[in-house]
């Protein structure tokens, strides 16, 4: 009586036939794939009874099927391990290896509900294909792949060429001189041998020319005597052009003609006329090929030498989710340096929901989206870049299965088994499904960038090991100039750190010699190179990261070899202000012609630098009011930018605190004696004031008009960006000041001064252009704006 329950249970499928019409029930139907050596799975029986009995649903079937005699099961055969099957529609939606209990009892209502809904509802049935197969399909491509390329490195054959030495030359005794004169040009013989051919081999070998009037003289040549036969080739590449290289060096083939037209070939030197003629070399490939099987019938034509294929080195993105991350980070590392990745790039971040989702777009709609969104924004997540041979492929088999059960079950050292968190639903690891997609993926976590690099005047005898530093680091040098800072150009390019103590020496120091400018281009450009330079101190550098730049190349605080830029923001001011406005292309190149650092227009926060350099003439000319201005106004605008750069400080930005992320801290007076000098600079000045003014009376009302605009745009700019940002900046620094602050203090006499004497020297002349003359005094207290150019 038990053995009919169990039939009806389970219908037994032995052959294809039974197998077909099975399948071409409607339901979904449980297939339990066994070896008939083995017999099917009867642990889960009872199970099942009480599955079907619960659910009492007719669309529910159960089945056992022998592959043995199954042609459709053909790729089961021989595999021990209990299958079960989940068939619906004649199509495979799910599989379960093992008598695994628990996922068969949550499988089968799940699976039963989605047949259901694409019965009743129209839905779109989920089929899948076995994830075995697919790593034995993949397996399987990877063995074509190196049979391939092991062929290719076996390399097509040598292009050979078959010489004669006929028989007036060797009974004149030349054989020696020829073959001497043969290796000299290079060839290599690769057989030879001397040979006496019959009047009817002659004709067979000549065969070609029988139509010539001189064929029957020809074969009567070549039978008169002995002839030395040579194989040559020439070099260890394919593709070698012997047969051509032979018959120039032979010449043409007349001897006669040789003589004339090229003296020093071998037919002009060793033979008498057409078909005495002293050698002969096969015209083409296949007459190549025919000769030398006419010679040497079993005779191996080497392989040419094949260029070592080229490793198909990629990049591939993997995730460490979150749950992961907090868990199992140091042993997943580990695991990708075991397997021989390098780990090219790496950020740890905190996803918004917007951000993943703008990921994991092609994946909205499925039933799992928005546990996975959860899962990727519960925490910050580590991003890395990967890099190897066949990274995407490498990564995903390391993986294993995207669902952690059957991960667990098909591939137990997989990392999805091996580091899945309890509880969580979702894989702790995310990989790129495909070359393609790597790139984009790559694209989104560690998108281009650029970054200013500065190689101070103190490292430019290292420049050139720097470069190359930079480059070996993955850097591309989009775009570089090399010049000589004024003055006013290195206070532009440390605004923010006017009023500290080592302003000073630091404008000092970066105009005392040329300095080299590069756009740095590459993913997250920014905090890679400030990584390769290291730490400010080149001493806690040589501590910390003795392979940095500064480490290596920096002497101390002030003379640390290096500049760059501490976040997007300032690189992207910082560059605009040297290079000028310039376009970047995806790929990090720049757009169109390259500027000229003269030529480029500085940004109008940062105040008109370039005509102070055209009026000064490499800055004679005092500071004006309406320049401090400006540079208080880009000070606050870049101090508020730098606590936000800072706030995830490491120990290594810590101890740059003092430059805001790039300048050293020297000794304490080295701004006072700057300041004074240029106080004192500027008084001595302020008496050419005149001339300057008389000057620039031609350009007084068109600058008076075009300033007062400009005089504007300053405090515009303070109070919109400058002051929101200077409260922070305040804070975090006892030596920063407000605007009209302690720098502008020390230098107000001189200003005042120069001032002062201007106005009363305008006065004692009283002239009758009186008006017009202020009008130029007064433009020129105001900021002066770059001519156009």
């Amino acid at each position: 009586m038990a053995r009919k329950k169990e039939i009806q249970l389970q219908e037994e499928l032995r052959n294809q036939e039974q197998w077909d019409d099975f399948l071409s029930k409607k339901g979904l139907g449980m297939i339990d794939v066994y070896q008939a050596w083995a017999g099917p799975c009867t642990a889960v029986n009872g199970m099942l009874r009480r599955i079907k009995n619960e659910l009492g649903d007719d669309l529910l079937r159960f089945a056992s099927a022998e592959a043995d005699n199954i042609e459709a099961l053909e790729r089961y055969r021989g595999k021990c391990q209990p299958t079960f099957l989940f068939m619906a529609g004649g199509e495979l939606v799910h599989v379960i290896r093992g008598a695994n209990a628990p996922l068969i009892n949550k499988a089968i209502p799940e699976l039963l509900k989605a047949e259901h809904s694409v019965l009743e509802d129209g839905s779109e049935r989920k089929v899948i294909t076995d994830p075995i197969f697919d790593q034995e399909d993949k397996e399987t491509e990877a063995e074509e792949e190196e049979e391939k390329e092991e062929e290719e490195e076996a390399g097509p054959q040598k292009e050979v060429t078959v010489a004669i030495i006929k028989p007036d030359a060797v009974q004149a005794g030349h054989v020696e001189d020829i073959i001497q004169r043969v290796k000299d040009a290079g060839f290599e013989i690769l057989a030879q041998e001397e040979r006496t051919l019959t009047e009817e081999e002659a004709r067979e070998f000549y065969s070609h020319k029988a139509d010539e009037e001189f064929f029957d003289e020809l074969v009567a040549f070549m039978a008169s005597g002995p002839s030395h036969v040579l194989v040559l080739s020439k070099g260890d590449e394919a593709g070698a052009e012997v047969i051509d290289e032979w018959r120039k060096i032979i010449g043409p083939f007349d001897s006669s003609v040789a003589k004339e037209e090229a003296p020093d070939s071998l037919r002009a030197q060793y033979g008498t006329d057409k078909s005495m003629n002293a050698l002969h070399g096969s015209d083409s490939h296949e007459m190549a090929t025919r000769e030398l099987a006419f010679f040497f019938p079993n005779f191996q034509i080497p392989k040419a030498e094949a260029k070592p294929a080229q490793k198909r080195l990629q990049r591939t993105l993997a995730l460490i989710r979150p749950d992961a991350l907090k868990n199992h980070k140091d042993e997943i590392l580990a695991k990708i340096q075991e397997a021989g990745f390098t780990v090219a790039l790496q950020k740890e971040m905190q996803l918004t929901k917007d951000q993943a989702t703008e990921f994991y777009k092609e994946h909205e709609g499925q039933d799992y989206f928005e546990q996975l969104i959860e899962s990727m924004t519960c925490g910050p997540l580590l991003a890395l870049g990967l890099a190897r041979e066949d990274a995407v492929e490498r990564w995903r088999e390391m993986l294993g299965p995207k669902e952690v059960p059957a991960a667990q079950e098909e591939a137990p050292d997989s990392l999805r088994a091996q580091f899945a968190v309890e509880g969580v639903s979702v894989n702790p690891l995310h990989g790129s499904d495909s070359v393609e997609n790597a790139e984009k993926e790559v694209q989104f976590f560690f998108p281009m960038q650029q970054t200013l690099a500065v190689v101070k005047p103190d490292a430019q005898e290292h420049k050139d090991a720097i470069i190359a530093r930079i480059q070996e680091a993955g850097f591309n040098i989009a775009f570089q100039k090399e010049t000589s800072l004024t003055e006013e150009l290195a206070q532009q390019l440390y605004t923010e750190h006017e009023g500290k103590e080592f302003y000073g020496d630091l404008v000092e120091h970066m105009t005392s010699g040329p300095s080299l400018f590069m756009v740095l281009s590459v993913e997250d450009a920014v905090e890679r190179f400030r990584s390769l330079m290291g730490p400010t101190d080149p001493e806690v550098a040589k501590e910390q990261c003795p392979d940095s730049l500064r480490a290596q190349f920096a002497s101390d605080m002030l003379k640390n070899a290096l500049h760059g830029s501490s976040n997007p923001d300032h690189a992207h001011e910082k560059i605009k202000a040297i290079f000028g406005d310039i376009e970047f292309n995806p790929d990090g190149t720049v757009k169109g012609m390259e500027p000229e650092l003269d030529m480029a227009t500085q940004p109008s926060a940062e105040g008109e630098e370039g005509e102070k350099e055209g009026e000064a003439e490499g800055g004679e000319q005092p500071a004006e009011e309406g320049e401090k201005k400006e540079e208080e106004e880009a000070k606050p605008e870049e101090e508020g930018e730098k606590p936000e750069a800072e706030a995830p400080a490491t120990e290594e930005q810590k101890e740059e605190a003092p430059e805001g992320g790039d300048e050293p801290k020297p000794e304490e007076g080295g701004n006072e004696g700057a300041q004074e000098e240029t106080s004192a600079e500027q008084e001595s000045e302020a008496k050419d004031e005149n001339e300057q003014k008389e000057a620039g009376e031609n350009e007084g009302s068109e600058q008076a008009e075009g300033n007062e605009g400009e005089k504007e745009s300053p405090e515009e700019g303070g109070t919109a960006e400058g002051e929101a940002a200077a409260e922070p900046a305040k804070e975090e620094s006892g030596e920063e000041k407000p605007e009209g602050g302690e720098a502008e203090a020390e230098t107000a006499p001189a200003e005042g001064g120069g001032e002062g004497e201007g106005e009363k020297a305008a006065e004692e002349e009283k002239p009758a252009e009186e008006a017009e003359q202020k009008e130029g005094e007064k433009a020129e207290e105001k900021p002066a704006e770059a001519p156009a150019e």
